[in-house]
């Protein structure tokens, strides 16, 4: 039996015509690997829980994120909403990508604010980092899994940016009160996926937490992935700030006694509130750049997000409590 002409390419050649075709051995890089376990467990969340939802923050992570599911469910959409919870100091430009991408791709998108924290005016400015973040996100994030039920909740977190994202499984339990527990988590063996949870119970999935910030750059690349153009090195008016170069990405934000807004070029690792994430100085304004500037670097990502410099306000205190 030989093989038909269109399947050749996938069977070796062997010498004796008279031998069963063989399937050829076909080698998968790296990325292909971490897409499909990605794609997996994607699928897997889609089958085994009654209401998920994918949280949507617009940076790099959840743009990867949204075309894994594209690509998962393709061409169906896919059954799995966005969830972006806005904390009204987003990039400008974050906003705007955000809407136009749901647009684009089709995906239903879901719009969280808190209520009360907008009522009473919560910011960065007015209340501080710690408060801001505790009101307009972990406790909005809390608001919009409540009162929509969802029961699974998919996040861009990835174990190398911080050491309590190490700490998680993939499939993180949460009690009713969305606490999680560090020091009890299921065991992932053979990445087999404990999904049983009872009323009120939720899991947060992190489909792409054995992923680098390397990695993300490098498969940005090979998909052509739409991602902010804050990402890339630009002039833009900057303040330094306690040891931060912070945007002024709008009136709103206040400049102290001898601050003056200066020409810098600069690119965003993370994106995040803006009064609450610094800058870098680079020069790298094409994807093949960003790739170069993350072979040689040597610091975190996360070097830039004001909020995990508190001390009293860890990031695994945050998560224990209902962060992200």
């Amino acid at each position: 039996m030989s093989a038909s002409p269109e399947l050749s390419p996938l069977f070796d050649t062997v010498a004796d015509p008279s031998a069963p075709p063989r399937l050829a051995a076909r080698t998968l890089s790296h990325l292909d690997r971490l897409e499909a376990e990605s794609i997996h467990i994607l699928r897997e969340v889609a089958s085994e829980f009654r209401n998920p939802v994918m949280l949507y923050s617009v940076g790099k992570d959840s743009s990867v994120l949204l075309h894994l599911l594209l690509k998962a469910f393709y061409p169906s959409r896919p059954p799995i909403p966005l969830l972006h919870v806005d904390t009204g100091w987003k990039f400008g430009e974050m906003i705007a990508f955000r809407d136009r991408r749901a647009a684009e791709t089709g995906v239903d998108l879901r719009v969280h604010v808190n209520p009360d924290g907008l009522a009473q005016g919560v910011g960065p400015i007015s209340h501080g980092a710690a408060v801001h973040t505790d009101v307009m996100k972990t406790q909005a994030l809390k608001q919009a899994l409540d009162w929509n039920r969802f029961d699974a909740a998919i996040g861009g977190a990835r174990r190398d940016e911080e050491k309590s994202r190490a700490k998680e499984r993939i499939f993180s339990f949460r009690n009713p009160q969305h606490r999680w527990d560090p020091k009890n988590q299921r065991p992932e063996l053979w990445s087999l996926y404990n999904t049983r949870i009872h009323a009120g119970e939720s899991v947060r999935v992190f489909p792409i937490s054995n992923w680098t910030e390397l990695d993300v750059w490098l498969y940005i690349y090979r998909e052509r992935i739409p991602v902010p153009s804050l990402y890339f090195a630009a002039q833009r008016p900057v303040v330094e700030r306690d040891g931060s170069l912070i945007l002024v990405d709008d009136e709103r934000l206040p400049l102290r006694e001898g601050e003056v807004p200066q020409q810098r070029k600069v690119r965003f690792r993370t994106l995040g509130c803006y009064p609450l994430t610094g800058a870098i100085e680079s020069e790298a304004d094409t994807l093949e750049a960003i790739i170069a500037e993350m072979l040689v670097a040597t610091t975190s990502e996360r070097q830039g997000r004001v909020i995990d410099h508190d001390p009293t306000a860890s990031m695994e205190r945050k998560k224990q409590e209902g962060y992200f």
